[in-house]
């Protein structure tokens, strides 16, 4: 669990950023019935900890309510919520090591400001946890597809002017990356 929410919230928040919806109408029965319905996580929810937690989340105010027309309630998430939601996918990426490696190294620089230095150590620790080498302070290599996930950080802490992304075919002190990820298993394409 992180940051003060339980695992049932922050399921309800990516579910809600990932498009899905939740509406409710007046009747618990019917609520329920589009409950069934919706996907299988929203269904893995057991119902008596679906509430309280949905309660919850309306009392931080990261989600809200819509009336529909029809009498049914839609939740949405708040601008909050999205951010709240948006960090629970950082603490749950990785990189995929596919079956081949195309023998070609992900090398992210940057030169972030010291007024935003809180940021180039937030960068630095996710580069870490997501398995990059650092080959000097602000550059990190990493040998497998990765642009995604830098492309993610980089929008999520609004830093797209200062880090800089490079394909490269060699590097030279290759072995010693070969080694530290340990490439010798893999076959090549």
């Amino acid at each position: 669990m992180s940051r003060g929410f339980g695992e049932i919230q922050q399921k309800i928040l990516l579910l809600l950023l990932s498009g899905l919806t939740l509406s409710l109408s007046g009747s618990p029965k019917a609520y329920f019935q589009i409950i069934r319905t919706a996907s299988k996580d929203w269904r893995k929810i057991e119902k008596r900890a679906l509430r309280r937690a949905i309660n919850g989340l309306y009392k931080s105010k990261l989600i809200n309510e819509k009336q529909n027309k029809d009498g049914s309630i839609t939740i949405i998430l708040t601008t909050e919520g999205k951010k709240k939601a948006l960090t629970y996918q950082l603490d749950e990426m990785k990189i995929e090591k596919p079956p081949h490696w195309d023998k070609k190294w992900r090398v992210v620089l940057f030169d972030i400001p010291e007024n935003r230095k809180k940021i180039r150590e937030i960068l630095r620790f996710h580069l870490k946890k997501l398995g990059f080498c650092e080959l000097q302070k602000s550059v990190f290599a990493h040998p497998f597809d990765c642009k995604d996930e830098i492309d993610y950080l980089i929008e999520f802490y609004d830093i797209r002017r200062f880090v800089r992304f490079i394909i490269a075919d060699s590097i030279d002190n290759e072995l010693h990356l070969k080694q530290k990820f340990n490439l010798k298993k893999f076959t090549f394409s």
